[in-house]
């Protein structure tokens, strides 16, 4: 069992930044993923961003050159840094974590209990 821990969520105006952190315990030893995901009421949860053990890093097209994932493993932690937040951001954003790499679509995944972001026109 993996527990993710979530903080860093509130409200921002248009333009402005956020950071994300996610805290993982329980059995970390089996991470290998850590990521984000983000959902609006109504529709799919979608990927944010997600990096591996070995520091490969995935981003939705939406977000890329704006938001910026980062793990500091001896921590157990990943970050998610939101800067040029966009009103279309708002969404309660979830920590995940799996035990391999996203693209086998396989492994035990875990996801925390989700943060609010809320971005101001």
């Amino acid at each position: 069992q993996v527990q993710l821990v979530e903080s860093g969520g509130g409200l921002v105006q248009a333009g402005g930044s956020l950071r994300l952190s996610c805290a993982a315990s329980g059995s970390i030893f089996s991470i290998n993923t850590m990521g984000w995901y983000r959902q609006v009421p109504g529709k799919q949860r979608e990927l944010v961003a997600a990096m591996t053990r070995g520091g490969s890093r995935t981003y939705a097209d939406s977000v890329k050159g704006r938001f910026t994932i980062s793990r500091d493993n001896a921590k157990n932690t990943v970050y998610l840094q939101m800067n040029s937040l966009k009103p279309e951001d708002t969404a309660v954003y979830y920590c995940y974590s799996n035990s391999l790499p996203l693209s086998t679509g396989r492994g035990t995944g875990y996801w925390g209990q989700g943060a609010q972001v809320t971005v101001s026109s």
